[in-house]
């Protein structure tokens, strides 16, 4: 996700969205991406929505998976970002099939992470096609995150199901 205003560490700050959108549409390019194709991100201010937004301008096909109802994650996952998140998350689902996990999967079991349990869900429904399918766009800096379920947990996740990654080092990427 991009910061969050006053983030002590940056790890993906506003000023580099472009940079970000660049590298995400490049790598979507890249791999051919186009309408016959079907993109899954999750949906969350950052690159989640660069992603949706470069599939959607290469007129693929998008499913959005969130951990919770949409009130919820839009608190937690979008609008703490300000600026325009909001409003792009909605342009996204408009065009979108939108996958809410409460919804489709059932309540959360007794220690289980709803970062986590999102990761696997679109993991698996990428794998329904097969894993030489499967190629996953991260934009990452190589780092855990803030807490279970990101970046890291997904790479690890592809890579074991035998997909492929495509890694947007953002440390490199930032300069």
């Amino acid at each position: 996700m991009i910061d969050a205003p006053g983030r002590k560490k940056p790890r993906f700050p506003p000023e580099k969205e472009a940079i970000a959108a660049q590298a995400i549409a490049g790598a979507l390019a890249d791999l051919h991406v186009g309408p016959d194709d079907l993109c899954i991100c999750g949906g969350a201010s950052g690159g989640d929505l660069l992603f949706a937004e470069a599939a959607l301008a290469r007129s693929a096909l998008l499913d959005i998976y969130i951990p919770f109802e949409e009130p919820t994650f839009l608190e937690k996952s979008v609008d703490f970002a300000n600026k325009d998140w909001r409003a792009r998350f909605f342009a996204a689902k408009a065009r979108s099939a939108l996958h809410v996990a409460p919804d489709e999967l059932g309540p959360l079991q007794a220690g289980e992470n709803p970062y986590e349990r999102d990761n696997r869900w679109m993991l698996n429904s990428a794998l329904r096609f097969g894993a030489d399918k499967v190629d996953l766009v991260c934009l990452w800096n190589g780092e855990s995150g803030d807490g279970p379920g990101g970046a890291k947990h997904m790479m690890e996740g592809v890579r074991s199901k035998g997909g492929r990654a495509v890694w947007l080092d953002t440390t490199k990427l930032w300069g």
